[in-house]
């Protein structure tokens, strides 16, 4: 499970674009609350998940977030779309 996680943080920092707990979640088949905890603590890495209401990193801190986390307003919110780009 944690290299399904790996490729997921691997391919949102790659493309530079935030993406929903839920659809992360849903691409690798766990709840999103597990998606949490295996991502563990907050940092910059880690802060392309986001709250689908908001579309913020839920608690994080200025210093916590990705420096490029607002460089498009586009946010991943379907767990097809990861599952197509990483042939999950």
């Amino acid at each position: 499970m944690q290299g399904k996680v790996s490729s997921v943080v691997d391919y949102i920092n790659e493309v530079k674009t935030r993406c929903t707990y839920n659809a992360a979640a849903e691409a690798i088949g766990i709840t999103p609350q597990a998606l949490k905890k295996l991502l563990g603590e907050a940092r910059p890495e880690i802060s392309w998940f986001v709250s689908p209401t908001s579309g913020e990193p839920m608690r994080y801190t200025d210093s916590e977030k990705h420096p490029e986390l607002y460089r498009t307003t586009r946010i991943i919110t379907s767990a097809q779309v990861l599952k197509r780009n990483l042939g999950l």
